[in-house]
């Protein structure tokens, strides 16, 4: 069991996934330069209106993009292990906390189910029209990396977090692209319409 500094924010961050942090507060700047000094991760929880949750993900710094003259940062983070809250601690400026790594325990998604996924994932792509940076179609965090890539919000992306099995979490977001798919061709469609003649038409 360790113990990490804590940054509750308003999103999730999967493991693998890359995300810019502004760090103005002086008690986040303070952990941010002390895990830069230490090449240390912090841990990112999500923090909302339910309050912050105990399964969070180690964040480390992969690049300091501009540093102000008042102390102020721009960062990008990657998400590494995921982690459990197992006690608060204090003494710090910051929040910290004894935490427990948490591992996969279930079974690996068939064949058929990473297929459909990754079909899912396609669909939404074409959808969108996006242009992504390709995808590892065989790797073993597949959830993960497509979670990493569509914007599924803080709730769906927290309950992929706390799965203990990559196959529940390839399995439910196969079902959630599907629809994701159909949503966002449905919006391109009412931006095509309106912007042809100014108006949406009832069908």
């Amino acid at each position: 069991m360790e113990e990490i500094g804590l940054f509750p924010l308003p999103l999730v961050l999967v493991p693998g996934e890359q995300a810019p942090l502004h760090i103005f507060e002086p008690r986040y700047k303070e952990l941010v330069d002390e895990c830069l000094d230490t090449a240390a991760p912090f841990g990112i929880l999500l923090a909302d209106d339910d309050g912050v949750r105990e399964v969070g993900t180690l964040a480390e710094v992969v690049e300091v993009v501009e540093r102000f003259d008042d102390g102020r940062l721009n960062i990008v983070v990657e998400g590494a292990a995921r982690f459990r809250v197992a006690r608060l601690t204090d003494g710090r400026s910051f929040q910290t906390a004894e935490v427990d790594t948490v591992d996969d325990e279930g079974d690996e998604p068939t064949d058929d189910e990473r297929a459909r996924c990754l079909a899912g994932y396609d669909k939404v792509i074409a959808a969108a029209a996006a242009e992504l940076e390709e995808l590892d179609r065989d790797a073993e965090d597949l959830s993960f990396r497509i979670a990493a890539r569509i914007d599924l919000g803080p709730e769906i992306k927290q309950t992929l977090l706390e799965s203990r099995s990559e196959r529940e979490r390839v399995v439910r977001l196969a079902g959630l692209l599907d629809r994701a798919a159909e949503a966002v061709a449905r919006e391109r469609e009412v931006r095509e319409r309106a912007s042809g003649n100014g108006r949406v038409e009832a069908l």
